[in-house]
């Protein structure tokens, strides 16, 4: 049968699951986010806007070669010298602006220290890290599940592609309107919001992109799909 022709779903615990065992057991484990810590987790999460990840490793072991993973040394570091070492991630002197603020922020809140930031609970700590110049939602949400553990799903354009594409969601449907699907629908666990979101990334990186390989999805003739609708 072909998939297309599928009936549209209704989101739900069971259908979302559904999805989420058949990516797992194309792409997981995962393991991701692949870091050195939760100070790195958080400056891979700046670093990634709107770049690869590619880029992003390319700038994390310049930082690294350097011995700047480490947020006191940057908050002491001439944002210019920040630039020039993560050049690899684009966008790179707006980033080591956004680097530079958020550990300044860092600092004079919580005095580095990832173990007071990581018991302030969920909602404040994301609220707080929203007002952040330069971390948006997707980010703060980054930086939440992957650096501190907290069960907060995060939403990207892979996200809202494939599941448009797998009729949860149409145009209309923004990040706050997707994330709340899936954590109306979802157990708050942090596992599970780790691997769904890291098979998410996997399967859009690699079939589910702008222009989709169909022949080699692995939900083909198992969920509802209409390619054309991302």
């Amino acid at each position: 049968m072909p998939y297309q022709k599928l009936t549209k779903p209704a989101p739900s615990r069971k259908s979302l699951l559904r999805i989420y065992r058949i990516l797992y057991g194309a792409y997981g484990p995962c393991k991701w986010w692949p870091a050195d810590g939760p100070f790195e987790v958080i400056l891979g999460a700046i670093l990634t806007q709107n770049t690869t990840w590619s880029n992003v490793e390319k700038a994390i072991a310049n930082l690294k070669k350097k011995k700047m993973i480490d947020p006191v040394k940057l908050s002491k570091t001439p944002q210019t010298k920040i630039a020039e070492l993560i050049k690899p991630a684009g966008y790179f002197r707006q980033k080591a602006k956004k680097i530079k603020t958020f550990v300044n922020y860092f600092g004079e809140q919580y005095d580095f220290s990832i173990d007071e930031m990581k018991a302030k609970p969920l909602a404040k700590l994301r609220e707080e890290l929203i007002d952040v110049w330069g971390i948006g939602p997707e980010t703060a949400d980054s930086i939440l599940l992957y650096a501190f553990e907290k069960p907060t799903f995060v939403v990207d354009n892979y996200t809202m592609r494939i599941f448009r594409r797998l009729g949860y969601l149409n145009k209309k449907d923004d990040y706050d309107s997707t994330q709340k699907m899936f954590m109306k629908y979802l157990a708050a666990e942090v596992p599970l919001f780790n691997e769904y979101h890291a098979c998410i990334v996997a399967f859009g990186s690699n079939l589910c992109g702008a222009k989709p390989t169909c022949e080699d999805c692995p939900l083909k003739g198992k969920i509802y799909c209409n390619p054309d609708a991302a």
